[in-house]
Parts: structure tokens; C-alpha cells; sequence
């Protein structure tokens, strides 16, 4: 029994006609965010540890001041959205390639869709009701702009 094994550059022939291809659209967004993730995050490391005081410098004050301009809150909620998504969609790449169960696979992949979600929801949150004002902080740890209750 001999297998035939076509030349790279032969036309493909698809089994289904028409439809998306996500692995093709997977492949693409893979690429582009990692570029967008690498901008993002060369940036986030700049501004806060080199333009600033350095590691010593970001505190819990630091963070504040920087939730507290709506650039920043897009340029961490992208740099979220992007990494997360990038990451989940890398991992589903794995299960694909080495889960040969077909109901394990599926967990798998729904295992990775939930914490994707929830983590992209949480930190979203987190980012856009941040208060430095809260209640919730003694009063003598509050920063010097928040009102004493």
C-alpha cells in the first residue's frame, strides 16, 4: 500500500463548500495581535518603569492616578481583551492538536472559552469602576485627594 502525498503547492480541496474558516482567521488574529501585544505591553513596561521611579514607584497611589485618565483604562482593557483572547486562542490550538477524546476535547474547550470570559469580564470591571476613594480603605491609609469621611 503506497500513500500518494500531493505537492505543496497543489489546489486544496475543501470538504464543505462555503462557510468561515476560523483556523485561517484564528491564524490571522494570532499574528496580528501578537504585533498589537507587543506595542501595548513594551509601552505599559515603559511608561511605568522607566519614565517613572521604577519598580519602587507604582503603588497603589500610582495605580490611581493612572485609572484615573480614560487613556489608560482602553490601553489596559485592550491589552486584556488582546492577551486573553491570544492566549485562549493559543491554548485551544493545543487541545485541538493533542485531545483525541472527542467529550474531553470539548470540556477542554469549554473550560478554556469560560475562564476566558470570566477573567476578560472581571478585569474589565476591575479596570472601569476602580474607585481610590472607597469606603472599603481605613481612613488613615486613604490617599491625600479622597475625602475623609
Amino acid at each position: 500500500m503506497s500513500a500518494i502525498i500531493q505537492s505543496p503547492r497543489s489546489p486544496q480541496t475543501r470538504s464543505r463548500k462555503g462557510g468561515v474558516n476560523w483556523e485561517k482567521w484564528g491564524w490571522l488574529y494570532m499574528r496580528a495581535s501578537g504585533v498589537l501585544l507587543l506595542i501595548l505591553i513594551f509601552g505599559h513596561l515603559f511608561v511605568n518603569l522607566v519614565l517613572g521611579e521604577g519598580i519602587k514607584g507604582i503603588d497603589f497611589a500610582f495605580v490611581a492616578g493612572k485609572y484615573a485618565s480614560p487613556f489608560w483604562q482602553v490601553w489596559d482593557v485592550v491589552m486584556l481583551w488582546l492577551a486573553m483572547i491570544h492566549g485562549s486562542n493559543g491554548m485551544r490550538t493545543i487541545v485541538n492538536d493533542y485531545a483525541n477524546n472527542r467529550t474531553v476535547r470539548r470540556i477542554l474547550l469549554a473550560a478554556i472559552f469560560v475562564a476566558c470570559v470570566v477573567l476578560i469580564v472581571l478585569g474589565t470591571l476591575v479596570v472601569f469602576t476602580f474607585d481610590p476613594c472607597s469606603t472599603l480603605i481605613p481612613a488613615d491609609q486613604a490617599l491625600s485627594f479622597c475625602p475623609v469621611p
